[in-house]
């Protein structure tokens, strides 16, 4: 089954993409919940008006995306945790990532940061997803308090 998403679908897909799909994953998920629509040919023509219409906007945004990326990668980001030896009372997640930018100046919502729970004292590495063509690899040190 081939649909256009209407949003962002983790491991699936970005907003205006066309995907192939099983039909139940489709027509029990994706479009009753407003996901996606059919991909119908007169879906797909005003798919490429709008995609057309949209492009030099999008240049705006990437270049916008790409200035907050140097930004984040001139952050060095340090966590200090509660920890017995290396291990750690507790984890650290996106969440706390995602705070430790908001110290350094720049708001990152917690869902375009992919990083793993965490459970030791280290040098770990996130990923934070600023467009779908901006991606920046973050690293990160974890120290015991």
């Amino acid at each position: 089954m081939e649909l256009i998403l209407r949003q962002d679908v983790q491991n699936l897909g970005f907003k205006d993409d066309v995907v192939n799909v099983k039909n139940g994953y489709g027509r029990n998920y994706l479009i009753p919940q407003g996901f996606a629509h059919l991909a119908t040919s007169s879906a797909k023509k005003v798919l490429a008006e709008n995609l057309k219409q949209r492009a030099h906007k999008e240049a705006k945004v990437v270049a916008d995306a790409q200035a907050v990326a140097e930004a984040i990668k001139a952050i060095e980001i340090k966590i200090s945790a509660k920890a017995g030896g290396e291990k750690l009372f507790g984890s650290i997640t996106n969440i706390d990532i995602a705070a430790a930018l908001a110290k350094g100046g720049q708001e990152i919502d917690r869902k375009f940061i992919t990083s793993g729970i965490v459970k030791r004292t280290g040098k770990y590495n996130a990923s934070v997803r600023l467009h779908r063509d901006v991606i920046v690899d973050l690293p990160y040190e974890i120290i015991a308090e």
